[in-house]
């Protein structure tokens, strides 16, 4: 289960006189969003419940809202980034309620071959207990970094699936805490580190070497797939935390000035099966990384990211992970703000 603080995000509306409201949620937490609509409706506001896939924070249903005539929306399960919204937008993560430290005393000499110098990072979920992990690895004797990233990310020590920063503190290891692969996969890929993923619901840890090296086997061979291919469809995302127009630009310039043929295609919700009508060889999705990393298998033809048409090109040797940047922070820069969160001390 996740906390979702009713009485806060009420309060909020309120002050921004809202009386009708959009909210916006990923599927796991469609029976909160539901509970949340009823205690709204209740103090008398209009409540409509989003019902499209919600893909992370990069993905608000601010024009949705706009278009029904809604003065908010709720955004539920993921902090707050930093975007150009229609309507005012309160992000509202939702924090697990599992403990981090009995997983971490499990797996504690596993922890130890990261060596003592380690980054300490975790999703969304999970970083309201960072400072809790923090103090336990300490008492341990770890010198422990939890990086602060770039305006991307609300919080130190918080990880995207598109980003990374905060885990490039210069550390012997990473060290994750959460659930899932893609989190830890791309920590590894994008630090060039050894990390290690820990889990805090079942207790099990995963180290991350094998599978960076197994993604990178696949990933060459999709770049292989495409070394005879004549046309690119480049694929742009209009989704607002996804929008990287100027980098599908520069992949059409570059396959051009290479002797291929290239065209941008803008989509909201990126799947092969849209696209079948089209006659390219090849696609590079310029949105987030996961789609061509995740859903390769489903395309029939072969499907890059921005940096794996550099390799294509020749333009680079090592494989790099392809990410979505923010700006640099400023050290008094404060962090993002939501609903409720944990104290930005860390």
């Amino acid at each position: 289960m996740h906390e979702v603080p009713h009485c806060e995000i009420l309060e909020e509306l309120r002050k921004l006189d809202a009386e009708c409201v959009l909210v916006q949620s990923p599927e796991g937490l469609r029976r909160e969003a539901e509970e949340l609509a009823r205690f709204l409706e209740e103090s008398g506001l209009t409540v409509i419940l989003h019902g499209e896939i919600n893909y992370g924070a990069c993905d608000p249903a601010d024009s949705e809202a706009r278009r029904l005539g809604c003065d908010a929306l709720i955004h539920l399960g993921h902090s707050y980034m930093r975007l150009n919204l229609e309507v005012p937008t309160i992000f509202v993560p939702a924090f697990a309620r599992v403990k981090l430290v009995p997983a971490l005393e499990r797996n504690l000499d596993e922890i130890r071959k990261l060596g003592k110098r380690i980054a300490l990072v975790t999703t969304a979920q999970h970083v309201h207990r960072l400072n809790e992990a923090r103090e336990f690895l300490e008492r341990h004797g770890f010198e422990v970094l939890i990086g602060r990233g770039d305006s991307r990310v609300s919080w130190p020590g918080q990880v995207l699936g598109c980003n990374f920063s905060s885990a490039k503190v210069g550390a012997d290891g990473v060290l994750f805490i959460g659930a899932g692969y893609f989190h830890p996969l791309g920590v590894a890929l994008a630090t060039k580190k050894p990390t290690l993923a820990v889990n805090p619901y079942s207790g099990d840890a995963l180290w991350m070497n094998a599978e960076v090296e197994r993604l990178i086997k696949k990933r060459w061979a999709q770049i292989a797939k495409a070394m005879d291919a004549k046309s690119f469809g480049v694929v742009v995302s209009t989704k607002k935390g996804q929008l990287r127009l100027a980098e599908a630009r520069r992949v059409v310039e570059l396959l051009r000035g290479h002797g291929r043929d290239a065209r941008l295609i803008a989509m909201d919700h990126i799947s092969y099966p849209k696209l079948e009508g089209f006659s390219f060889d090849a696609y590079v999705v310029v949105a987030c990384p996961r789609v061509p990393i995740d859903d390769y298998e489903n395309w029939r033809k072969p499907v890059l990211t921005p940096r794996e048409v550099e390799l294509l090109l020749g333009l680079r040797e090592d494989y790099e992970f392809d990410e979505i940047n923010g700006a640099e922070r400023d050290v008094n820069e404060p962090l993002g703000v939501a609903v409720h969160g944990p104290k930005t001390s860390l």
